[in-house]
């Protein structure tokens, strides 16, 4: 078997044919192309948890600001500079994530669908399944009958 030209062009140490190779053979614009548009599903995923998700449940648990929610371990005087553990902006963070998550999941089950299976039936001799079509197992070979609906009618008279 030969191998990917990519690799051919990498023994050669031309470092652009290489890379010219390497993408041309490989997935690298497809993982590109969805790298990017992930980044801006991500920009708008933040934007509807911060500005329209958790204004509404923080003026519903009484005017909470989630991103002020934060235990100070040490105060420096300056809310900037405080050491603090942060645990609003990680409840922010977490709700970002889920709706991100169901995001992608929606959009890779609408992009994603698989084609309905082909009918099958089951070989008598090995119960495996097959082709509803096939005259012959995949696995034992035994050759299969058709199944009535599908078999040619041979009561038709040739006239």
């Amino acid at each position: 078997m030969r191998e990917p030209v990519f690799l051919d062009a990498l023994t050669k140490r031309s470092p652009m044919s290489g890379f010219k190779a390497f993408l041309l053979e490989t997935n690298a614009p497809g993982l590109a192309v969805g790298v990017i548009i992930g980044l801006a599903v991500n920009t708008v995923v933040q934007s509807l948890v911060n500005d329209v998700i958790m204004p509404p449940i923080g003026y519903a648990m009484g005017n909470i600001d989630f991103a002020n929610l934060r235990i100070v371990l040490k105060n420096n005087g300056d809310v900037t500079k405080d050491v603090a553990i942060r645990y609003g902006t990680f409840i922010n963070t977490i709700i970002a994530f889920i709706v991100l998550a169901f995001v992608v999941y929606m959009l890779s089950s609408l992009l994603l669908r698989q084609d309905p299976d082909a009918p099958t039936k089951t070989c008598p001799y090995c119960k495996e399944l097959v082709p509803a079509d096939a005259t012959r197992c995949r696995a034992c070979t035994s050759v299969l009958e058709l199944e009535p609906e599908s078999a040619p009618d041979s009561t038709e008279s040739a006239t």
